[in-house]
């Protein structure tokens, strides 16, 4: 049975009126399980003034703002595992890999809860005879968020905790891919006391994104996806006079130093390479093996733990991963492999074979993995988003330290050593936004801020942590001065501290 979905406008679903749907897929499968409308501009309007007729009274619900998102942390925990089970459905994430998926997204919750701390200003008494400064953080009013498939709780959580925390209203242009766990997050957000009109959720393509991208009501849009949407996005807001965060492509690698335990290493690089079958923008996709008798040494260790990993049903508990979210990703995937072996790179392993017995029409992919992998080759300068690692050799500390920095992308990188001082160097020196020391997925906890560097992120200001706050409110500076006695006379003299 394939499932109508729907648009969530004004605090109830809404049925798409532009005639125009996208399939959402059973990766597992392969089959249709799901149509969702895909919103036409008037229908984008629509939600516009929901979220604009919504957004006063909710700037002024201070401090009760916290206290729904509080009460909307009891509920998704109540429904942590329908919820994981309806992303791993639709996206093929594993069950324990879903059930993180929105638990990341919930900690950013908990940390926008503390909002009234967050949104408090700066004072000075006496900064003149009789002159005190002080300023206020206010919410900028409609603001919008567009996230991708691979992340389909976290980030509209990570994009939504701060924005509402702050006293915004909110609209989310869901992946339409796999929406169903964001509208029903919009339902819970509704049962937390939520007024209606405040969190939207409107499923579309690029006539949705450009309809928010052009009305003047909002006032600033976030955005997790690739390199080109997120320069499309980043430009188009700034033509338009939006504020924008925008992150996009990444390439992450991992240095391997001749002290590391290479069992450790094997180990966090077949997690982080692997798991949610390579679909992360923190996946570790490069490996960069410190001189040859450690690349060597390196190898031989991947290619046995590669033999037992278990490729299965996302909903299995015994799976280490699942699918790719659509065939055309899977697609896109062995493309890269073929361009891989064209280019010279040895071919290790091959996933492209892999069937998965009784689940033929899924979208499963093995494990691939690569040897001398070079910098001009388009499996290393590109994002190929699978289950795909590459190894490239470096001779020394040195070589391995330029690879990253110079690489397009700087969205993350680990290096895994004994030693700290070679770790301290590498952190302050390397060229990326985000650094693991022994660390294969370095996500900052939610009070500190993530974002990429280079071509892996546009603007100024990252996601959550105290970045999201700058990003979600304006700040406003007040000069007040209560004169004491007779008038003065008029100054014509610039106000200075002295």
């Amino acid at each position: 049975m394939v499932t109508e979905l729907s648009h969530f406008v004004g605090g109830t679903h809404v049925a798409g009126t532009s005639q125009r749907y996208s399939d959402v897929f059973d990766p597992n499968t392969g089959g249709v399980q799901a149509r969702v409308p895909l919103a036409s501009k008037a229908e984008v309007v629509t939600a516009i003034d929901n979220a604009e007729a919504a957004q006063a009274e909710w700037a002024a619900w201070n401090p009760q703002r916290a206290r729904v998102l509080l009460k909307f942390l009891d509920l998704v925990n109540r429904e942590m595992d329908s919820l994981a089970e309806t992303l791993s459905r639709e996206h093929g994430k594993t069950l324990a890999d879903a059930r993180g998926d929105i638990q990341r997204g919930l900690e950013v919750i908990e940390f926008a809860a503390g909002a009234p701390h967050l949104l408090k200003g700066e004072y000075t008494t006496g900064a003149g005879t009789g002159i005190d400064v002080y300023s206020m953080r206010q919410p900028l009013g409609v603001v919008a968020g567009i996230t991708p498939f691979n992340f389909p709780a976290m980030i509209p959580l990570w994009k939504a905790g701060p924005a509402l925390a702050a006293g915004n209203s909110f609209i989310l242009k869901p992946s339409e891919r796999d929406p169903s766990v964001p509208l029903r997050i919009a339902e819970l957000f509704i049962e937390a006391g939520l007024p209606a009109g405040v969190f939207n959720v409107v499923n579309g393509d690029k006539e949705a994104v450009d309809s928010l991208l052009e009305d003047p009501r909002i006032q600033a849009v976030g955005f997790v996806g690739s390199t080109p949407i997120a320069q499309y996005i980043y430009e188009n807001a700034a033509a338009n006079g939006k504020r924008a965060q925008c992150f996009g492509g990444a390439k992450n690698h991992m240095v391997i130093m001749p002290d590391a335990d290479l069992d450790d290493v094997a180990d966090a690089l077949v997690g982080a390479g692997y798991g949610s079958a390579g679909e992360r923008c923190m996946a570790i996709s490069v490996a960069v093996p410190v001189g040859q008798e450690t690349a060597d040494a390196l190898v031989e260790k991947l290619k046995e733990r590669i033999k037992t990993l278990n490729i299965g049903p996302s909903l299995d508990a015994k799976s280490d991963y699942g699918p790719l979210v659509t065939a055309e990703a899977r697609q896109r995937v062995i493309d890269y492999i073929g361009d891989g072996v064209a280019e010279g790179a040895d071919l290790l392993v091959d996933g492209r074979d892999f069937v998965l017995e009784g689940h033929e029409e899924g979208f499963f992919l093995g494990p691939t993995l690569f040897d001398n992998v070079t910098t001009d080759m388009r499996i290393y300068r590109e994002e190929i988003f699978g289950p795909v690692l590459i190894i490239t050799r470096a001779e020394n500390y040195e070589d391995a330290l330029r690879l990253p920095s110079e690489h397009e992308y700087g969205n993350g990188v680990a290096i895994f050593t004994r030693d700290g001082d070679t770790a301290r160097d590498f952190t302050a020196r390397v060229n990326t936004g985000m650094v693991g020391v022994n660390v294969p997925i370095p996500v900052p906890i939610a009070y500190h801020t993530f974002g990429g560097w280079k071509r892996s992120g546009f603007g100024d200001l990252n996601q959550h942590g105290p970045d999201s706050f700058r990003f979600y409110t304006k700040t406003k500076t007040v000069t007040s001065r209560w004169p004491k006695g007779a008038k003065e006379g008029a100054s014509f003299v610039i106000p200075t501290m002295k």
